[in-house]
């Protein structure tokens, strides 16, 4: 739908950040469409990346997981909109559209979050990857998993764990489990 919405934009495909870097430093492009789970560094710290490097090519966040889990940080982050996957291919074009124009495009889901802004969830006062350890942890991966995914030592892990706790005024994973799980942040 994309491509007929659009014929004059120029199309390039990445597995990884490493490779869509490399195709961003190869070609220029008007627009970056960026999956949140794309292996490697993680999709909101590749998103500051690549405001960083590439401030003038506007980044449209297009990822699976819901809204209210991840729009909020990708605006946070520099991103110029939020797509769920599951969303009619129609706002996925609007989007695009408004982006393209320097616009935003913010998900209805967040304009009725923003109402809940006076009484933010004690997570948002987690860093980017403090956040993404604690979703891992409440999926129910162990401190060695999530060390080996993020390509991180399990000290460093260990680290993040023990910030989270204290962040959260939670003291064992069990609780940071259910905290994850009550609060929606296990996909």
């Amino acid at each position: 739908m994309l491509a007929a919405e659009f014929p004059d934009l120029r199309v390039g495909e990445a597995v990884d950040g490493v490779a869509a870097f490399q195709k961003l430093q190869a070609a220029s492009y008007d627009l970056i469409l960026l999956d949140l789970t794309l292996p490697g560094e993680g999709g909101l710290l590749l998103l500051r990346r690549m405001r960083r490097e590439f401030p003038a090519i506007p980044v449209l966040v297009v990822s699976m997981h819901p809204a209210d889990q991840f729009a909020q940080r990708a605006l946070q982050a520099g991103a110029v909109g939020y797509v769920t996957k599951g969303a009619d291919p129609r706002e996925l074009v609007r989007a695009v559209r408004t982006a393209l124009a320097g616009g935003r495009h913010v998900p209805r889901e967040l304009e009725e979050a923003a109402r809940l802004v006076a009484d933010p969830p004690k997570h948002e006062v987690l860093s980017d990857r403090e956040y993404q350890v604690l979703r891992m942890i409440g999926a129910g991966r162990t401190v060695s998993e999530i060390s080996a995914e993020l390509g991180l030592s399990v000290k460093t892990i260990s680290t993040y764990r023990a910030r989270i706790l204290d962040k959260l005024k939670l003291r064992t994973s069990a609780e940071l489990i259910h905290y994850a799980v009550v609060n929606g942040l296990v996909p």
